[in-house]
């Protein structure tokens, strides 16, 4: 029979590790009797695209026996390939996508974690593929799936992902050695040896057996038991206004809003909660629960003031030192890039000293000059730090900024206008509250939403009793479907809700 080379493709992100499991995978066949080669072919930054790194391996004996060297192939070609190591569950997809997964060949080992692409969270509305749907078109394109959440796995064994992969690799059975030159091929490394081999030895476990983890979304409520007797009356307020269906929303959101500004706040939260139920000539559970879930976003809407909270929390920090990996030792620079308009700086100060500013004046071209570039704070340098601290304890005079004003007043004409639909078509009220959801974000991205949402909300008004929910529901998906607008302006002609 004629020798054939053993086909690896390798999707791999920046930081993972990929060179180094091509490198593992060249060292073990060349030490153990094959010939290998690796290319690889650099994918884009910020998580448009991994890294593909591509090995063959070929029998040394019989390149030896035919007197003949092989010629190996620089790239992977779609069809021809025989393992597909992928570092995240996008990547897998991506494999499937470019025909490097068949049904007749190919064995694709995954972790099924999830590292979003920058369409993924840069779309206006929930951009994310779920993940079940990769699962089960990988699943049907391969010959074996081979997947469980790698990066866990890496993580509890203190090690990184590509040593996971390696582990996986090794118990699909598909590459002709054993377990024992794997691991001594870590070893060579000489690097991060215990912990490699820890995370191998899970994976290689886990892909023995082929376990497929069934992961258990749904969980228990847990009743809050807060200890500030102010919290607790809040909460009891909630039980005894609203129904019990949407209490779970209704508890998260005060959490929030309280987080967000303070009790009283949450307590307006509530006030208006209850306004619309009693406004409701029948009890409408789903209407008030996606009132409950879309008013406590839009109270906690992101101004400069909530950005340098989030900013500044010592949780962050430590996220993002978990997420970099520094050890105890090693000192973390955290730069943050600001470009804050003329807008963010107006909406900060005082309603009236703001509408001044914003008015075309000598001061209004100055401060708009000094905005015109923006600057580089390093949160984690004490000047950085307690210049972006000093603007999040400006929340207690939030109630008092032009953005907190022009913020209540906008989500005041918005419940207005659910209690009017909810009178004509409860269905269309709910669809009008999901209007909110193209409301999100600061600066740039905010300006955008907002300027849809008023454009979808005028029509609410135009077509009055004559919109059917399923005509607002699609300008809203074609608000979110570009940035630009054209899409929902195109909908809006064929529909004849044009402004005249």
């Amino acid at each position: 029979m004629k020798a054939k080379p053993i086909k690896i493709a390798i999707l791999a992100m920046g930081g993972e590790g990929g060179g180094v499991l091509a490198d593992w995978i060249v060292d073990m066949g060349e030490l153990n009797g094959w010939i290998a080669q690796t290319t690889s072919v650099p994918g884009v930054a910020q998580r448009t695209g991994a890294t593909i790194y591509y090995v063959e391996l070929f029998p040394r004996e019989a390149a030896e026996r035919s007197g003949r060297m092989p010629v190996l192939a620089l790239m992977p070609a779609p069809g021809d390939v025989d393992v597909v190591l992928a570092s995240e569950l996008m990547e897998a997809g991506r494999a499937v996508q470019r025909g490097f997964v068949t049904p007749e060949r190919t064995t694709l080992v995954a972790s099924t974690h999830r590292v979003y692409s920058i369409a993924e969270k840069s779309a206006m509305g929930d951009g994310r593929v779920e993940s079940s749907a990769l699962i089960a078109h990988a699943s049907k394109a391969a010959k074996r799936f081979v997947r469980f959440d790698m990066a866990a796995a890496a993580e509890g064994a203190g090690s990184v992902i590509s040593a996971v992969l390696f582990g996986a690799l090794a118990g699909t059975g598909v590459l002709p050695f054993s377990r024992a030159q794997f691991e001594a091929t870590i070893e060579r490394g000489g690097v991060g040896v215990a912990p490699s081999l820890r995370a191998f030895g899970t994976a290689y476990a886990t892909a023995e057996a082929d376990e497929k983890p069934i992961v258990d979304v749904t969980a228990s409520p847990c009743e809050p038991s807060p200890r500030d007797p102010a919290v607790a009356r809040l909460l009891q307020r909630a039980r005894d206004e609203l129904p019990v269906a949407i209490q779970p929303i209704v508890v998260e959101g005060v959490r929030r809003l309280i987080d967000y500004q303070d009790l009283a706040y949450a307590g307006l939260y509530l006030d208006r909660l209850s306004a619309v139920r009693r406004s409701l000539t029948h009890e409408d559970v789903d209407l008030l629960r996606e009132t409950a879930r879309h008013l406590a976003l839009w109270m906690s809407y992101e101004d400069t003031i909530r950005v340098a909270d989030l900013k500044t929390r010592g949780a962050r920090f430590e996220r993002v030192r978990d997420e970099v990996r520094a050890r105890p030792e090693q000192l973390l620079a955290i730069n943050e890039f600001m470009h804050p308009r003329l807008e963010e700086i107006c909406e900060t100060l005082p309603a009236s000293v703001g509408r001044w500013l914003m008015r075309p004046h000598f001061a209004n071209r100055l401060v708009r000059r000094f905005t015109s570039a923006g600057r580089v704070v390093t949160t984690s340098s004490l000047r950085g730090y307690l210049m972006l601290f000093a603007l999040s304890r400006v929340r207690r005079w939030r109630r008092i900024t032009l953005r907190y004003a022009m913020e209540n007043a906008r989500i005041e004409e918005w419940l207005e206008h659910v209690i009017a639909a909810a009178g004509r078509n409860p269905a269309l009220a709910v669809e009008v509250v999901q209007c909110q959801g193209l409301v999100k974000g600061y600066s740039d991205t905010h300006s955008r939403g907002l300027k849809n949402y008023e454009i979808l909300m005028a029509a609410v008004v135009r077509a009055g009793s004559m919109l059917a929910p399923s005509t607002l529901r699609d300008l809203r998906k074609a608000a979110l479907a570009d940035e630009h607008g054209k899409k929902l302006q195109e909908l809006l002609v064929k529909y004849a809700l044009t402004q005249a």
